[in-house]
């Protein structure tokens, strides 16, 4: 007690003496002022959908920015920055609204990084209104500076991207810094894509190789400028105009350019529900330009996601970082021909930098041709259906690999060299964190205030030293208890075991079974009913379930279960969900009580095919689910469907997934797709061809379970459907196929779109049936109909 008190003495004569200068340094004419050391310093909309303030971006890295309100702890959806590129310490840092009309933002009471520049005549106010619009308002209504003119990667609705402004990429997803990838109107009046890279630039959206015209785009308006619209339409003035795959319902929404140079817009219905992907630009990340870098190819797997590969003989610059390239491990001679060879990639393809364009000539013309130059990599040899084209590449960038792509490309390599084609090991979407380290100049103080300053420290480190030895004394205790609430780095709360079996009591109450294991109703200490779900393999290693885990978190959709933690301890492997009160499609469909009417039905199915469609085109990660059925269907409070299960197939038997065709039939008889049984490659049409046969489960009231009662099995009843539609007249087939224990009144038409679409998901050729995506807009178009009609 005698120290702290020596020491307290000692901090409060410091202050006295500092005081002084503290006054020297703060501002007067200041008619508003925010302190990034003030967590409560922020400014709220009206009705509090949107806050700014200061925004923690890294380690002792702050910028002034506004956001989606959140619950206090929540991760934080930000739409604008004032300093993206130049953030802030977290000491002594202000924005502060100068009464001549100026807002400046000040880094550590040292230097101001960034300023509206504004001027005037009258006080004005800050206001953030609530539309997310941070406004400067000079008395009474006059506007002098807004920050939806001033975008950063973002438009919410009612914002407009103008010609003067673009959207610009963040670095990562936790480096705000401006990016590579842009959306702005060009000089011929078109919104487009750019990848505007440190050494090389090129448009990739809308397809460079097409006019403006052929893309129904059009360069005659000068105006330029395209919005997002409340209910999820948005249109630009070059006639592009689109629609989101929820449109018509009031949501909040977001278009972000994200830092894959993806555009994506963003629903949800409030802070309570995770963002989901409504609309995006692309479907294949390979086509957007500098996700990865020279001399490489971009691959994208649907297990494995988007990944870069280094071209035969080539390394990368960086390995933590794939986007800068790879260079050539050889030196290639270009003095004689017959030093060089080439080898074939096939379905490999690079964008741009042609040394030029040979028409109908032979392959080894075409070979010579690039032999000739000394600058020449490689050349591709295609046939467009018409003649042979001949393309030298000077320069190896936007490469992709895809099967879609007819042809392939010729590599230049020594031709001593045996260099071979390896398979990628590099994810394209790597983060990094940002830590401010800009070191500042102190101001010349008092001798007296260094004085006590080092008095004061020294003191300090003597109390801190008792503390700690004080703390390893107990570290035991103190370990275990924090155990408790440790988190990881996937974001999700890590459970002992000891607390999931005391949630379960004991592992009692099962509510659920399956390949996967098995599922126990249990309640948290915080309150909450969880799902429990107890894996029966145990032989993975904690940091590749735990790298699992977090695939499984980052897949956030409102048609999706959510996760909510996981437990691995020793042997033991489990996850904890949110629970589903209504249980699961099947228990429903068995059900006496006759719970589920048309309409549910239906929006069940549509519900079902928009949680597929994101786990097949719009997440980060791409994910087969590969047992589509109705056990893995659960349905909420509302009867709102969530589908489970979609990471089993990599929580399991990793090592399976070797190649695109897995090494064991996957799924649950009756619901799985004739690839399986003919040994055919594995695509996502596989849970599309599963989702339909559940569809006609849920219509037909018919049960594919080989151990029910009626023994129906899956070619029965496909064939027993198409039959009635195919031999049925008017509406009388519907009615001849709907579930008996539908009650009341059913909407014919509705039915009858759900029949046909599930009937075009079951084709036996896989390339014939609807992607997830057409399904989702096939059934929302009808059910924006019958809105439309109700109304």
């Amino acid at each position: 007690m005698a120290f702290l008190s020596l020491s307290s003495l000692l901090i409060f004569l410091l202050v006295v003496s500092a005081l002084p200068l503290l006054c020297l340094s703060s501002s007067s004419n200041n008619l508003l002022s925010l302190s990034v050391e003030n967590p409560e310093h922020v400014i709220k909309s009206r009705n509090g959908s949107f806050t700014a303030g200061f925004y923690d971006v890294g380690e002792n890295a702050f910028a002034f920015a506004i956001w989606f309100t959140e619950p206090q702890g929540q991760n934080l959806t930000v739409i604008w920055m004032a300093n993206r590129d130049v953030l802030v310490n977290g000491k002594g840092s202000t924005l502060a609204l100068r009464s001549n009309g100026n807002l400046v933002l000040n880094d550590a009471g040292q230097v101001d990084v960034w300023a509206t520049n504004t001027t005037s005549s009258k006080p004005p106010q800050l206001i953030l209104n609530d539309d997310g619009n941070l406004v400067l308002l000079e008395p009474p209504n006059h506007i002098v500076w807004q920050s939806f003119d001033f975008p950063t990667d973002t438009l919410v609705p009612g914002q407009r991207l103008t010609r003067h402004a673009s959207l610009v990429s963040s670095k990562s997803h936790t480096n705000p810094s401006s990016g590579f990838h842009k959306l702005f109107f060009d000089n011929d009046n078109v919104l487009r894509l750019v990848y505007d890279g440190p050494e090389l630039s090129s448009i990739y959206w809308p397809p460079p190789w097409f006019q403006p015209w052929q893309v129904g785009r059009s360069t005659f308006n000068a105006s330029r400028f395209m919005f997002l619209g409340l209910y999820g339409d948005f249109i630009s003035t070059d006639n592009f105009t689109s629609e989101t795959s929820d449109y018509g319902l009031v949501l909040q929404r977001r278009l972000t350019i994200d830092s894959d140079g993806n555009v994506r817009v963003y629903s949800r219905r409030n802070w309570e529900e995770k963002w989901s992907v409504s609309w995006q630009a692309f479907s294949a990340g390979c086509n957007i330009h500098g996700i990865c870098g020279e001399n490489s190819f971009c691959k994208y797997e649907p297990y494995s996601g988007r990944t870069c590969l280094c071209l035969p003989g080539y390394r990368f610059k960086d390995e933590t970082d794939p986007s800068l390239g790879c260079e050539p491990e050889f030196n290639l001679s270009c003095n004689n021909p017959e030093d060089s060879r080439f080898l074939y990639i096939p379905n490999g393809d690079f964008y741009g930098y042609d040394q030029g364009t040979y028409l109908n000539i032979t392959f080894d013309e075409c070979k010579n041709e690039c032999l000739k130059l000394c600058n020449c990599n490689g050349f591709q040899y295609t046939h467009d259906g018409a003649q042979f084209l001949c393309y030298p590449k000077t320069l190896l960038v936007n490469g992709n690999l895809s099967p879609a792509f007819r042809g392939g490309f010729h590599l230049r390599l020594p031709n001593s060299s045996s260099f071979t084609l390896q398979e990628p090991n590099t994810k394209c979407d790597l983060v990094k964190s940002v830590k401010l380290e800009r070191v500042y100049v102190s101001r010349q103080d008092s001798v007296l205030v260094k004085v006590l300053l080092w008095l004061a420290i020294a003191i300090g480190v003597f109390e801190l030293s008792c503390v700690f030895l004080f703390w390893c004394l107990t570290w035991k205790n103190y370990s275990e208890q924090q155990n408790y609430d440790h988190l990881t780095g996937t974001g999700f709360r890590k459970y002992s075991y000891s607390e999931l079996k005391e949630a379960t009591r004991g592992f009692n109450e099962e509510i659920g079974r399956g390949a996967g294991g098995i599922v126990y109703k249990g309640v948290l200490k915080d309150g909450r009913v969880a799902a429990i779900k107890r894996l029966n393999e145990a032989n993975q290693i904690e940091s590749e379930f735990l790298a699992e885990v977090n695939l499984i978190g980052r897949l956030n959709h409102m048609n999706l279960i959510d996760m909510w933690g996981y437990c691995a301890e020793g042997k033991y492997r489990m996850l904890v969900y949110e629970y589903m009160e209504n249980g699961s499609l099947a228990e429903n469909l068995e059900s006496d009580k006759m719970l589920l009417d048309w309409r549910k039905r239906y929006d069940i199915a549509l519900g079902t095919a928009r949680g597929l469609a994101y786990l097949h085109e719009e997440c980060l990660e791409w994910v087969l689910h590969c047992d589509i059925k109705p056990q893995n269907i659960l349905l909420d409070s509302d009867y709102k469907p969530k589908v489970a299960d979609f990471g089993l197939s990599k929580l399991q038997n990793r090592n399976d997934l070797n190649n695109p065709s897995f090494s064991r039939i996957r799924g649950t008889r009756g619901y799985m797709a004739p690839e399986w049984v003919f040994n055919l490659p594995i695509t996502s049409k596989v849970d599309v061809y599963s989702y339909g046969i559940v569809v006609l489960e849920m219509i037909t009231g018919k049960s594919l379970r080989v151990d029910g009662p009626d023994h129906t099995h899956q070619g029965r009843l496909v064939t027993w459907v198409r039959e009635k539609k195919n031999k049925g007249e008017g509406k009388a087939w519907v009615e001849q196929v709907i579930d008996p224990t539908v009650e009341g009144s059913f909407e014919m038409k509705t039915m009858e779109v759900l029949v046909t679409v599930a009937l075009q998901c079951i084709v036996e050729d896989k390339d014939a049936r609807p992607s997830m995506s057409r399904v989702v807009e096939m059934l929302q178009s009808h059910s924006i109909d019958l809105v439309s009609e109700s109304e």
